[in-house]
């Protein structure tokens, strides 16, 4: 019994059963991203990210904020949202309606590939917002909270249309994640 407990545990917690988010990005970038989403490592901000996947809030919202060799933002679904109210100057400043969600903050270091919640100065407040590493930013470990990681479409990823300056703010017609589906 001991050990039929133990691999039902074991399976549970495989990468093979885990949430997986799919984004399929639209614009210059097409394609699907999936996403592993490590609910063990940040349950509340992974349940966020699934309750807004699962209710629509981020089909048709734009990559913002896109740096060369760093990262590429999104997930703002009060601005960020293709049509009448995509307000570009805004994009990055919105959240959903929930609250915001405590940090979950891991030892899982900001590696290539790796999703972490966007927040402001303030460790607990991240909401809506997550970004996709281009590459490792060791100075993030341990500062912003990791939600998954990218385990399909890297490719992808690597095609969306970067932004101009410090803030990496995209101008024109950015990328946008035109569906985001959860599957187990």
């Amino acid at each position: 019994m001991v050990k039929y407990l133990a691999l039902c545990a074991f399976l549970l917690s495989s990468p093979l059963l885990a949430t997986q988010l799919q984004l399929e990005v639209a614009g210059e970038a097409e394609g699907v991203i999936k996403i592993d989403l490590l609910e063990a490592v940040a349950p509340e901000n992974v349940a966020r990210v699934v309750t807004l996947a699962n209710a629509g809030s981020y089909d048709g919202v734009v990559f913002h904020r896109v740096i060369d060799g760093f990262m590429a933002q999104t997930g703002d679904v009060a601005f960020g949202r293709l049509g009448d109210n995509l307000n570009m100057a805004m994009a990055g400043r919105g959240n959903s309606d929930l609250p915001d969600l405590p940090a979950e903050f891991s030892e899982i270091s900001f590696e290539r590939g790796v999703v972490g919640m966007a927040r402001t100065s303030a460790p607990d407040s991240a909401n809506s917002q997550f970004f996709i590493m281009f590459a490792s930013a060791p100075h993030l470990d341990g500062q912003y909270t990791v939600v998954g990681r990218v385990v399909a479409g890297m490719e992808i990823v690597d095609q969306i249309k970067r932004g101009r300056g410090r803030n990496g703010a995209v101008l024109g017609e950015p990328d946008y994640i035109l569906t985001a589906t959860v599957t187990k």
